[in-house]
């Protein structure tokens, strides 16, 4: 059976917390949706780079 997902525990400061949140409201997703907006992006351009990154099941 295929996980739903993993969980990420993250200590951030609250400025830095607070400006993050103004921009995912700004953009129309949640903080959770920002910040796999921001993982997913994130790992495009890494694969754009360097190449897909295949998956090997455990």
């Amino acid at each position: 059976m295929k996980e739903k997902g993993k969980h990420i525990g993250l200590w951030i400061d609250q400025e830095t917390h607070y400006k993050f949140r103004y921009v995912a409201k700004s953009e129309g997703r949640s903080g959770n949706g920002e910040i796999l907006y921001l993982i997913r992006r994130e790992i495009e351009n890494f694969e754009k780079e360097h190449g897909k990154i295949e998956i090997i099941e455990e």
